[in-house]
């Protein structure tokens, strides 16, 4: 079975975030050491840029998903708990970038990880859409539910349109095996009428062919009749 593409980005986009933290380690210690760290630098800001735009796409892949129904709701939770530990980590990552003074525990945090974390949910870092900015948690809630109402509803529509096709398929299996039925009889109908012609044909010529020899055989004695007559009729 083929990996699934949001999955398969997500992971590679772990992959950047966990070079960036090494790369930021990588720099802190050349600073520390007095080396220059400017192409170190150079990377991280890339990386980093990298891996905005990955994180941006991710989410973009999960809204349309989410609203094309493409996946299931247990499903779009889990994978907006990936996204929003993911982006938390990208936030650290940059601010560690920064120098604030929290890229220490960052660092070793992600270097001890190897990863995000999957399954720590932050609902607060992504952006709210307008259709729920105004809405209550129950209002939430209900939405929800009746969107998971509609769901349920299609696939009961869904499985009533299949169950009448398969029935029509049955339906149209007899009618084609009552029509193969009726063609073999019609064959074998035509084949003994044919066999039957064919006798009488013979039959016929048979016939006509006797009737010809008995009338040249009459024609014959009514000759030999008359050439006896003749013969002994009295001449004068």
């Amino acid at each position: 079975m083929a990996p699934d593409p949001w999955l398969s980005m997500y992971d590679s986009t772990c992959q950047i975030a966990q070079e960036v933290a090494e790369k930021i380690q990588e720099r802190n210690r050349c600073q520390r050491n007095g080396e220059s760290s400017s192409k170190l630098n150079v990377a991280i800001r890339s990386l980093l840029q990298n891996l905005k735009e990955k994180i941006n796409h991710l989410k973009d892949l999960l809204l349309q998903a989410i609203s094309t129904h493409q996946i299931t709701q247990l499903e779009g939770d889990r994978r907006q708990s990936l996204l929003d530990d993911l982006l938390t980590r990208q936030r650290q990552l940059q601010a560690s970038y920064k120098n604030d003074g929290t890229e220490t525990d960052v660092i070793r945090s992600s270097l001890m990880t190897g990863g995000v974390k999957r399954g720590v949910t932050n609902p607060w870092l992504l952006e709210e859409s307008e259709e729920t900015r105004d809405l209550s948690f129950d209002d939430i809630r209900q939405q929800q539910q009746r969107i998971i109402q509609e769901q349920d509803a299609g696939l009961d529509t869904l499985s009533s349109v299949l169950s009448r096709q398969k029935q029509m398929g049955h339906q149209i299996g007899n009618e084609l095996d009552e029509q193969n039925e009726i063609i073999d009889d019609l064959t074998n109908l035509v084949e003994n009428t044919d066999d039957k012609l064919r006798n009488q044909t013979r039959h016929v010529k048979m016939v006509d062919k006797k009737s010809t020899s008995c009338g040249m055989l009459v024609v014959i004695v009514l000759l030999l009749i008359a050439i006896a007559v003749v013969a002994v009729w009295p001449t004068k």
